[in-house]
């Protein structure tokens, strides 16, 4: 499935047959951009996800990363992890037609029928608190999804695009309308702040309301999910009382 979307002005593309990781890529060419880069591979050989974990990334799925020079502080440049959610659930709404099987889970994924189809992971380097590059790495599962057996005990399961609606994306379309759909959210978020992004995010995120488990190396949380504050922490209300969590890994 197609619809006709331009590619955003001021962002740059760069396409790959194979690379080890496009966020390995984006740290490679940080240094000599000065745009907005979407780096865009049909394979990687060396993807990883969230902790270091692999990252499978078969052929027909988007393996992408935005590179950035933001100049700004750590904490505001982290808040672009729930820009890019918005603009992954856009760019899939405006694909599918499928709004209301369509969910954000705090803090990187995206979920379709409750399964998870797309992952998003920050990578940055800087000096003096103020960040000089940051990496937005995209995966999102169009053609197929992991088995049961790739992913960790209480994860939720895989889905892809393909399985769960029949139609056929190509990497290269979806990131057009990705592209597009960050820029406007990145517009926003440059004009208005977090505010409005964070509004936007609670509007679509998942078990919102419901008790949820957070959980660290160090620690396990559970609680009613009751907001993400304006740092972007996960707030809980646990039988402790409030607890707002800025790194997790959720479960329910």
């Amino acid at each position: 499935m197609s619809t006709k979307v331009g590619w955003p002005s001021g962002y740059r593309k760069l396409l790959l047959d194979e690379v080890d990781s496009t966020l390995n890529e984006a740290a490679r060419i940080a240094p000599y951009i000065e745009d907005p880069v979407w780096i865009l591979a049909k394979r990687q050989t060396s993807a990883r996800g969230r902790r270091g974990r692999a990252w499978q990334s078969p052929e027909g799925n988007l393996s992408a990363t935005l590179v950035l020079r933001p100049n700004e502080s750590p904490d505001r440049a982290a808040l672009r992890s729930f820009v890019a959610a918005l603009a992954l659930y856009d760019a899939c709404v405006t694909l599918t037609g499928r709004a209301e099987s369509l969910s954000l889970k705090w803090p990187n994924d995206v979920l379709f029928n409750g399964g998870k189809l797309a992952g998003i992971l920050l990578e940055s380097s800087g000096q003096g608190g103020v960040l000089e590059r940051l990496s937005i790495g995209i995966g999102v599962n169009l053609a197929e999804a992991p088995g049961a057996d790739q992913v960790e005990d209480g994860a939720l399961r895989p889905v892809c695009i393909a399985s769960e609606t029949g139609l056929t994306i190509t990497p290269e379309d979806f990131l057009t309308h990705l592209a597009q759909a960050y820029a406007v959210w990145e517009a926003r978020f440059a004009s208005y702040g977090f505010a409005p992004i964070r509004d936007a995010w609670l509007s679509r995120a998942a078990r919102l309301g419901e008790t949820i488990t957070a959980r660290t190396g160090t620690s396990e949380t559970v609680g009613r999910f009751e907001t993400v504050d304006e740092t972007g922490n996960l707030v809980l209300n646990t039988a402790k009382g409030r607890a707002a969590i800025p790194a997790a890994d959720i479960y329910f």
